[in-house]
């Protein structure tokens, strides 16, 4: 196959990578959020309120449908980034479930410490949480971290039939 063929099968694989990791890492994480606090409505504005501030919540359904595509837009990005990384770092398709729980907890941080200070979201007084904080980063490995790694590995897989074997192993 040819350096161009093979660069355009490349691209062919991405986009489907990127889409059903993102897509699935933002279903299971808003799921556990509806699970864990309730009112999918005032998740999905709290979302939005990131980028318009509190008035998010006086919003009705139209902010929480703007949250709930920044959700998935955020999401997809995530897959995006892993993706790219793992074009280069080679690694990240070779370990999956290790780098998947790893990548969970990377994006959990960079959410907390990142974006979250730099948005309008609503500062919040709560006192700190070891429960919740553990149970946001078993959150981020699980319904973030995971399925974009394994959504990635197997376009890498796809890309790569003659390393099936290696790249399926169940090493950790």
């Amino acid at each position: 196959m040819s350096t161009s063929a093979a660069t355009l099968q490349g691209r062919a694989k991405a986009l489907p990578a990127i889409l059903w990791g993102g897509l699935a890492a933002g279903v299971l994480d808003l799921s556990a959020a509806f699970l864990r606090r309730g009112k999918p409505i005032r998740i999905t504005q709290g979302i939005a309120s990131g980028l318009i501030g509190p008035r998010a919540f006086q919003g009705g359904w139209a902010t929480g449908a703007l949250g709930t595509a920044l959700h998935f837009g955020i999401a997809i990005s995530a897959a995006a980034v892993y993706y790219a990384a793992s074009r280069k770092l080679t690694f990240l398709t070779q370990r999956t479930i290790l780098w998947g729980f790893l990548y969970g907890i990377a994006v959990y941080m960079f959410m907390s410490w990142i974006v979250l200070p730099l948005s309008a979201f609503p500062k919040s007084n709560a006192p700190f949480s070891m429960s919740g904080l553990a149970i946001s980063l078993l959150t981020h490995m699980f319904c973030v971290g995971l399925p974009i790694a394994l959504a990635v590995r197997r376009a890498d897989v796809a890309l790569r039939p003659s390393d099936l074997s290696r790249k399926i192993s169940p090493r950790i």
